[in-house]
């Protein structure tokens, strides 16, 4: 297998293991909180009122295609020291552990169900506000629940699948431009009036870098589904299927629908985010009136998929291996 297997497997255990390395980043910066600096810095200076429409497209290519190079920059260093071999190699390995949130995002939506059943709704509220961007005092208990699932299913693609994949594909640069692309698309590839031609560029960028991973964490769900006691893997493909481009973006709709399909859940539907009433169409056609019990059931079918996504780099290079 070689130092791809070797660099994934303890990655992998050491994410599992340390999580968000809450004990190093709070002594410095974590890489995305640069990456997300320097994306402020030039929105500051390039991003004016008095621009054009035109103007601010091409002034937020400029910043994605700095950033992003920036970043790319970062992980061709990490790649040129992780070549010499040997001990070298713990570059990699840091670099993906430290990218790659299986454990954080996993601890971030159980403090959600926690809170809903320490707590009650208003602590619920509270611990949903910190994964979610909608209006959390419009939600009741159904929809707090809901909401950290729908969190927990998205961001496995954004936050498990997608940063395996571009490091398999592209090693530590594709990874570092990968989350460069992410965070662009999380600070400035909003509808905001601010951001609507701005931010157009990175947006786009980030749904096509998005594509293949997030049909490959649908398919991950759908087979975690399959082994799970409390998740139906048949439903989880028909609603995928079916509802997975009900949602507004072109890929998160599969890691949603998968997710309400295995659980027996609607997801998704009308939302506060702020002011605005987004009203989406309902994703599923299970309950609506989800609890705590069901963020747990939600919890165990993300755990098994992140197993799951941790095997399917292995078999593609033993296919590779197989066919040359």
């Amino acid at each position: 297998m070689g130092p791809l297997f070797t660099v994934l497997v303890l990655a992998l255990v050491l994410d599992a293991l340390c999580g968000d390395f809450p004990w190093l980043f709070r002594r410095m910066p974590h890489p995305v909180v640069w990456v997300g600096n320097l994306i402020g810095w030039f929105e500051r200076r390039l991003n004016k009122p008095r621009y054009g429409n035109r103007d601010l497209l091409m002034r937020g290519l400029l910043t994605s295609v700095a950033v992003i190079g920036c970043a790319a920059g970062f992980g061709g260093l990490v790649q040129l020291i992780s070549s010499f071999g040997g001990i070298f190699v713990i570059a990699d390995i840091l670099l993906l552990a430290v990218l790659i949130a299986q454990k954080g995002l996993y601890q971030h939506v159980r403090a959600v169900s926690v809170a809903l059943k320490r707590d009650g709704l208003s602590g619920g509220r509270i611990a949903v506000s910190m994964i979610v961007g909608r209006d959390p005092n419009t939600l009741d208990t159904a929809g707090v629940s809901r909401a950290a699932i729908e969190s927990c299913a998205e961001n496995f693609s954004d936050g498990v699948v997608a940063p395996l994949f571009w490091y398999v594909l592209g090693g530590p640069i594709g990874l570092c431009a990968y989350k460069a692309i992410n965070t662009l698309d999380s600070m400035i590839g909003h509808r905001s009036a601010r951001y609507l031609y701005f931010g157009r560029f990175a947006a786009r960028l980030d749904d096509v870098v998005n594509f293949v991973p997030a049909r490959i964490a649908g398919a991950v769900i759908c087979l975690a589904a399959v082994i799970g006691r409390k998740s139906s893997g048949e439903r989880a493909w028909t609603v995928m299927l079916r509802d997975g481009v009900k949602h507004k973006s072109p890929n998160a709709g599969w890691q949603e629908a998968a997710f309400a399909g295995a659980l027996g859940l609607s997801l998704a539907g009308p939302r506060c985010y702020g002011a605005e009433l987004v009203d989406d169409p309902y994703i599923g056609d299970g309950r609506r009136d989800a609890n705590a019990s069901d963020i747990d059931r939600a919890l165990t079918l993300y755990t098994t998929s992140c197993i799951l996504n941790a095997a399917w780099p292995i078999v593609l290079k033993v296919l590779w291996i197989g066919l040359i």
